[in-house]
């Protein structure tokens, strides 16, 4: 129980690699504090969670809107007293090629992936400052490194989380706060399920590992980051693509 006694939070944590993650926290004993906009799906996975013995609390956030960050975390807080763990991991796409791209398209998915992310430092930062400790997680992508046809607005806020992790590290590791983020591949959840099988087999045929990732692949990088095995690293991006990136 690694984590026994920790609070962690985690964005768009009702389904999916959100709820995977939050999931394999509360395994390892933190407490956890599962945000997402659809409040009924957050409050069913919450449910899950106190099964295993820890608490947990479902509250409603858009991540995109800084005031809804700042009153979901100061509901967390007045619920656990602190948070220790903060993983971004909500996230949206809106893909299509740029000639087609509406400019509502690339505000929608920038406002939440990447503006999401500044907002819930903005809220979550000053609060670990004073506690002097704290582990940032922020969720990725392999398209943020390697970019994909089709996925402009996508691949340019990942990208975008990447760089403000690597700054967020720089100013904060004084103030004992490591700031690190995981970059899935493709990963079998109901996105990916909608593929056309043809599109999943050409997608296999490029991963050495010839499979697409678990949920819990993402979720076990979370943790190590997420847990005491990882107290002197900061600034990284850890890739869980099956070795994908290395075929570009």
């Amino acid at each position: 129980m690694m984590l026994k006694d920790k609070n962690a939070f985690v964005t768009g944590a009702a389904q999916g690699i959100g709820r995977a993650i939050a999931m394999g926290l509360a395994k390892e004993g933190a407490n956890i504090v599962v945000s997402d906009i659809n409040i009924e799906l957050a409050g069913a996975t919450a449910d899950e969670i106190k099964k295993l013995g820890v608490k947990a609390v479902a509250v409603r956030t858009n991540v995109a809107e800084l005031c809804e960050v700042e009153e979901s975390v100061r509901a967390a807080v007045s619920e656990l007293g602190k948070i220790d763990i903060f993983v971004n991991n909500a996230g949206i796409t809106k893909d299509s090629l740029l000639i087609r791209m509406k400019p509502e398209e690339w505000d929608a998915v920038i406002n939440v992936n990447l503006k999401g992310v500044f907002n819930c430092s903005k809220a979550i930062v000053p609060l670990m400052m004073k506690q002097r400790s704290g582990k940032i997680v922020n969720i990725a992508s392999i398209v943020g490194e390697m970019g994909n046809a089709g996925q402009l607005n996508y691949s340019a806020s990942k990208a975008g989380v990447i760089g403000m992790t690597k700054t967020l590290a720089r100013e904060l590791a004084g103030r004992n706060i490591m700031v690190n983020a995981v970059a899935p591949g493709f990963i079998d959840t109901e996105m990916t399920k909608k593929l056309p099988q043809d599109a999943r087999e050409k997608l296999m045929g490029i991963i050495p590992q010839g499979r697409l990732g678990q949920p819990e692949d993402v979720a076990n990088a979370v943790l190590f980051l997420a847990g005491p095995m990882s107290d002197y690293i900061t600034g990284q991006v850890i890739n869980v693509n099956g070795g994908m990136l290395m075929n570009t």
